[in-house]
C-alpha cells in the first residue's frame, strides 16, 4: 500500500536513477554482512503443517511437531519458581522502574476545560533482588492478615510497579489472584468480587475513592482493603468493620520474625494462578481460571518469538495488568531479566495529553526495546504522524513519500535502509524512544496501513499476535522476519491449531485454495475453564482422548501455505441481513478504519432490514479541515449533528469502501456522527479498545430506530 507519489515524472526518474547507483556501490558488500539473504529466506520458509496431513490440521510450529513446549526451564513449574529463577540469576540487574513525579500544575485549555499535566523525572528502580524481597516481605503480611493459600485474593489497581509487587507475592505463597479491570462498571466490579468470595483487596488510593469506596457495602465478605499507595495524607472513608492498610504497612508486618518463621505453601503447576475477569465486551464479565502451568506455557511460546531477547532489553509497561497480554509480556520479560519501566496512555510520549509542553514523556526517558500495543494506539500513532506529512511542505512531503515507498520495496525484498532510516525517518522513530526493536500487537486485528507504518517509520518489526485469555494470550505470533500484513503468524510452540468447519457461515476445511473454519485452540496454555460456569465449559471448552484440552475460540480463520494464520471473519459479528447476504460487522469495521477521516467505527445490521448502518467516531484535525471546506462553523458536536456534514461524510465513507472492493450489502447506507471519542471510561469499549456492541446499540438506541425508519 504504497503513498501517492504527487512528483514531477522527470525528478522522479532523477531519484530512481541515484537510488539504483547508490543500490549497486552499496548492495554486495551491505548483503554479505547484514545477512538479509537469511532474512527473506527466514520470511518464506514454511512455519508450521498439519502433523495429521488433513488440512483441518492440528497444525503445529515446524519445531514443535513432536510435542508441544510447556516449560521454559526444566522443574520450573510454577510462577514463584520463575521469579525465584530470575532473581538468583539477575540479582542487581534493574527490574521495576517508576519515574518520579517532580510537580503537577492544571493548565487551562483554549475551550475552558482545566487539563492536569506532570512534569517526571527519570526512572526509579528497584532490582530483582529487591522486588523478589519486597513480594516475599508482601505475601508475609497478607498471611499474617488472615490470606489463606487457595483462597482467592482480588487486586484492582492501575498498571504500576506495585502491581507486579502484589502479584508475585500472591504467587508465592499460593493466593489465587482475582483480576479486575479498573475501567468496569460497578456492577461488573461487585459481581466478580462476591463471585470470588473475596475477603481482600489490594487497589489504589485513587480507585478506591473514584470506584470502589461506592460498592463496598455490595460486597459483605470484604474485610481488608490494601492501599499500594507508599505516601497516604489522608484515606478515603469506609464502612465500619473494614480495615485499611498500606502497601508498606502489610509488607512491615510480614518482615517481623513471627510471620517470616510460618512456612508458606508452595503452589503446584496445576494450581489456580489468576482469575482473570476478562473484559466483558459481551455483557457480565466472565471469570478465566488460569493455572501456573498455563501461564507459563504460554510464555514459553511468546518468548520463543521473540530472538534474543535477553537481560539487556527493556520493556516499556503501559497497558492494563489486567489484560492478559500485558500480564503475558511481563511475565516474559522477568523471566528473561529484562527490565521493565511503568508509563500510562496519558504519559507514554513527550505529545502525551498528561506531559507539560516541553518535557519528556516516558519513552524518550526509557528509551525501551520492547512494547506491546493494542491497534488501536498504534492508528492514533500513524494517523497523528500521517496528518503531520500532510503539513509538510512540497519538498519535505516529496522526499517523505519517496523514502517511504523506497523502504517499502526494500523490506518487501527483506532488505533494510539504514540511510533512510538515519536521514528520513529518525525524528519518527525517536516518538517510542529511538531503540525500540520488536512491538508486539495483540487484542484486535491491525490494519496493513498501520503495520507498513510501523514497520517502516519506527523501523521496527511487528510481531502481530493472536491469542485469548481462554488461551493465557498465546495462539499464534508472527515472526520479526515476516513482513507480510492481515496475518497473525504460525502456532506457537506451546499450542496447536484445528479448523472446526461452520456451515450456517460458509466455511469448510475443504476450501480452495486455503483451509477455513472456526478456529480451535489447544495446548497446556489453554485454561481450566470459567470460574463457576460448568455449562459455558461444556460448550466453549473440551478434552480430546490424550489429555489436552482445547478451545474453541468463535473466530474463523484461514490457513495459508506456509503454516501461517490469517483471521477472516467472527461468529459472533455475522448478521444476516432481510434478502439472506451474511455481513461481517468486524470485516466492515477493519476495511473503513483505513479511512484518515475515521477514529472508531461500529458497523450495525438487523436481521429484519436491507442494509448496514454505521456510528463513526471522526477524526478531529480531518473533520475540521472537512467543514472548512464545506463553510461550517461551530463546536465538534455542532459539526457532527449537522446533517450536511453528515452526508459528506457518508459520501467519502462510501468511496473507501468501494475503493476497497467491498459488497454492495456491506456498504453502510446511514451513519451518525459521535463527537465524544470511545474510550474505556465511557464504558462503550473495553480496555484493549474492543467494541462493547452491546453497549453501543444501548448507547445509540434513539439513532438506530431513526436510521431504520423508526423516527
Amino acid at each position: 500500500m504504497k503513498l501517492k507519489e504527487d512528483v514531477n515524472p522527470v525528478l522522479l526518474q532523477v531519484f530512481r536513477s541515484v537510488v539504483w547507483v547508490y543500490s549497486v556501490i552499496t548492495f554486495i558488500p551491505w548483503y554479505f554482512f547484514s545477512g538479509a539473504g537469511g532474512n527473506l529466506e527466514r520470511a518464506r520458509r514454511i512455519k508450521a503443517s498439519s502433523i495429521s496431513g488433513h488440512p483441518a490440521g492440528p497444525y503445529r510450529a515446524v519445531n514443535s511437531q513432536e510435542k508441544l513446549s510447556a516449560w521454559l526451564h526444566p522443574s520450573v513449574d510454577s510462577l514463584d519458581k520463575i521469579f525465584e529463577y530470575a532473581a538468583s540469576r539477575f540479582p542487581k540487574r534493574d527490574c521495576l522502574g517508576t519515574r518520579e513525579v517532580l510537580s503537577e500544575e492544571d493548565e487551562l485549555q483554549p475551550n475552558g476545560k482545566v487539563f492536569k499535566k506532570v512534569i517526571l523525572g527519570n526512572y526509579n528502580w528497584l532490582s530483582y533482588e529487591e522486588t523478589y524481597e519486597a513480594s516475599k516481605s508482601f505475601g508475609s503480611g497478607l498471611a499474617a492478615l488472615g490470606q489463606r493459600p487457595k483462597c482467592n485474593i482480588a487486586i484492582f489497581c492501575e498498571t504500576r510497579a506495585e502491581w507486579v509487587v502484589a502479584a508475585q507475592a500472591c504467587f508465592m505463597y499460593n493466593f489465587p489472584l482475582v483480576t479486575l479491570y479498573s475501567t468496569l462498571g460497578p456492577t461488573a466490579i461487585a459481581h466478580g468480587l462476591n463471585e470470588t468470595e473475596i475477603t481482600h483487596i489490594i487497589t489504589s488510593k485513587d480507585l478506591l475513592q473514584s470506584r470502589l469506596k461506592a460498592i463496598v457495602c455490595d460486597v459483605p465478605r470484604l474485610q481488608y482493603i490494601i492501599l499500594v499507595d507508599s505516601k497516604l495524607t489522608s484515606c478515603p472513608s469506609v464502612p465500619r468493620g473494614i480495615m485499611v492498610y498500606n502497601m508498606d504497612a502489610v509488607k512491615a508486618m510480614g518482615s517481623r520474625p513471627d510471620s517470616m518463621a510460618v512456612d508458606r505453601r508452595k503452589p503446584e503447576s496445576s494450581d489456580i494462578a489468576v482469575i482473570m475477569y476478562t473484559s466483558g465486551s459481551t455483557g457480565i464479565p466472565k471469570g478465566v481460571m488460569i493455572s501456573h502451568g498455563n501461564i507459563i506455557a504460554g510464555i514459553t511460546g511468546m518468548a520463543e518469538r521473540l530472538p534474543n531477547l535477553n537481560e539487556t532489553d527493556t520493556y516499556i509497561g503501559y497497558l492494563p495488568l489486567a489484560h492478559v497480554l500485558e500480564l503475558s509480556a511481563e511475565l516474559v520479560c522477568i523471566s528473561h531479566g529484562c527490565r521493565i519501566g511503568y508509563s500510562s496512555p496519558q504519559t507514554l510520549a513527550d505529545q502525551s495529553t498528561k506531559i507539560k509542553k516541553g518535557s519528556k514523556g516516558d519513552t524518550s526517558v526509557l528509551k525501551p526495546t520492547l512494547m506491546a500495543a493494542v491497534p488501536e494506539i498504534m492508528d492514533r500513532i500513524y494517523k497523528n504522524v500521517m496528518t503531520k506529512v500532510e503539513e509538510m511542505s512540497k519538498l519535505q512531503k516529496t522526499l517523505f513519500v519517496l523514502a517511504y515507498n523506497y523502504k517499502m520495496e526494500q523490506i518487501s525484498k527483506g532488505y533494510s535502509t539504514p540511510l533512510c532510516d538515519s536521514l528520513v525517518f529518525k525524528r519518527v522513530r525517536a516518538l517510542l524512544g529511538g531503540n525500540m526493536r520488536v512491538l508486539l500487537s495483540g487484542g484486535a486485528p491491525l490494519s496493513a496501513a498501520t503495520q507498513h507504518f510501523m514497520n517502516i517509520c519506527l523501523c521496527c518489526p511487528v510481531g502481530q499476535g493472536y491469542g485469548l485469555t481462554e488461551t493465557c494470550g498465546a495462539g499464534t505470533i508472527s515472526e520479526i522476519w515476516d513482513y507480510s500484513t492481515g496475518r497473525v503468524g504460525a502456532p506457537l510452540i506451546c499450542s496447536e491449531i484445528t479448523l472446526k468447519d461452520w456451515e450456517e457461515g460458509g466455511y469448510y476445511s475443504t476450501d480452495k485454495p486455503n483451509p477455513r473454519g472456526e478456529i480451535v485452540i489447544g495446548g497446556p496454555n489453554v485454561t481450566m475453564g470459567y470460574y463457576k460456569k460448568e455449562s459455558r465449559n461444556r460448550e466453549d471448552f473440551y478434552v480430546d482422548e490424550h489429555g489436552q484440552r482445547w478451545f474453541c475460540t468463535g473466530d474463523i480463520g484461514e490457513i495459508h501455505s506456509d503454516g501461517c494464520l490469517k483471521i477472516i471473519d467472527r461468529k459472533k459479528d455475522l448478521v444476516k441481513l432481510q434478502a439472506g447476504e451474511y455481513v461481517s460487522l468486524g470485516k466492515v469495521e477493519a476495511v473503513l478504519k483505513n479511512c484518515s477521516l475515521i477514529d472508531n467505527i461500529c458497523a450495525y445490521a438487523n436481521s429484519d432490514q436491507s442494509y448496514v448502518i454505521s456510528f463513526v467516531v471522526p477524526n478531529h484535525k480531518q473533520l475540521m479541515v472537512l467543514a472548512e471546506q464545506m463553510q461550517l462553523k461551530g463546536t465538534r458536536e455542532e459539526i457532527c449533528n449537522n446533517a450536511q456534514m453528515e452526508k459528506e461524510v457518508l459520501r467519502i465513507i462510501t468511496e473507501a469502501a468501494v475503493s476497497a472492493k467491498m459488497e454492495r450489502f456491506e456498504i453502510p447506507k446511514k451513519i451518525r456522527l459521535s463527537a465524544e471519542p470511545w474510550t474505556p471510561e465511557t464504558g462503550l469499549v473495553t480496555d484493549a479498545f474492543k467494541l462493547k456492541r452491546k453497549e453501543l446499540k444501548s448507547h445509540y438506541q434513539d439513532d438506530i430506530e431513526r436510521m431504520y425508519g423508526g423516527k
